[in-house]
């Protein structure tokens, strides 16, 4: 028997991915109009996103212990072996969360073997680690070997994404409320990426064309072999924008593939409206 995937909606796939790819999908929560949702599950990313248009705050949650402790130990009882590829621990507590019930369900059930790895990664970005298990696991790879590899592919993925509007990561308390004001008066747009699974700001520039030449940019230097890559690009509600991306990436690099998907609510709620995020991977595997 193949090692079952799993994976939480920050990895920002699309349902039908997890329903094609018989991959377990971990929901995390999300609070809006006053009520609380599972993402992806019972609420949509555009539902998300209508939202924080008519000025409400939506805030996520961790996946619940509970649904965790019964995922686990349906796989316990059946004998299935898993592997876990989690959110990023520096932006959500799910992969603690889930180590704790994991073993929990192993003092229970003492031969039951799953593993789960840190992605250190978001969005897309950790949905590209997803696919690669799921593409493994399906070759009949052992968990040990599975999880090396992954682990490897996680350790090489690149984010590099902008925000339309400031405001929305200073609420998160990701930049100061001052600079959102200073990059909102000036048409700054910020370049963000991710390192060691923490979000970090790279550069402010002027003007949203400058900004995704400057992707452009970093992706040549960055990226390793991107003609033999799927890259991916996830956008908060704006298709548009995305479809432009694309045609500027495949102009610069013709990569193998391009997926474009929404940014889901357990990263949505916190970037805000006409993010923009490209993910690629810094050598070849």
């Amino acid at each position: 028997m193949n090692v079952h995937i799993l994976a939480d909606s920050a990895c920002d796939l699309p349902l039908q991915f997890f329903k094609d790819e018989n991959v377990t999908l971990i929901p995390l929560g999300v609070h809006v109009n006053g009520q609380e949702y599972e993402d992806l599950v019972a609420i949509n990313p555009k539902e998300v996103y209508q939202a924080i248009k008519q000025g409400q705050t939506p805030k996520t949650s961790q996946a619940s212990p509970l649904k965790l402790k019964e995922i686990f130990t349906d796989m316990a009882k059946k004998g299935t072996e898993g592997l876990y590829v989690a959110f990023s621990s520096e932006l959500s507590g799910t992969y603690q969360t889930s180590v704790m019930v994991a073993n929990e369900v192993k003092e229970e059930f003492p031969d039951f073997h799953l593993s789960i790895i840190d992605s250190k990664a978001a969005s897309l970005g950790y949905g590209l680690a997803v696919v690669r298990a799921a593409e493994l696991s399906a070759k009949g790879l052992p968990l040990a070997e599975l999880e090396a590899k992954v682990k490897t592919f996680c350790k090489h993925i690149e984010h590099l994404f902008t925000v339309h509007d400031l405001d929305y990561l200073a609420k998160g308390g990701r930049v100061s409320k001052a600079s959102a004001f200073v990059g909102g008066l000036l048409n700054i747009k910020p370049l963000l990426d991710v390192e060691d699974g923490k979000l970090i700001p790279l550069e402010k520039i002027r003007g949203k064309k400058k900004v995704f030449r400057r992707m452009i940019e970093l992706m040549g230097e960055r990226g390793k072999d991107l003609s033999q890559q799927t890259v991916a690009i996830s956008h908060g509600d704006d298709e548009q924008t995305a479809a432009e991306v694309k045609e500027m990436i495949e102009e610069a690099f013709s990569p193998k593939k391009v997926i474009i998907n929404p940014i889901g609510a357990a990263v949505g709620s916190h970037s805000g409206p006409g993010t923009i995020a490209v993910f690629f991977l810094n050598e070849s595997l």
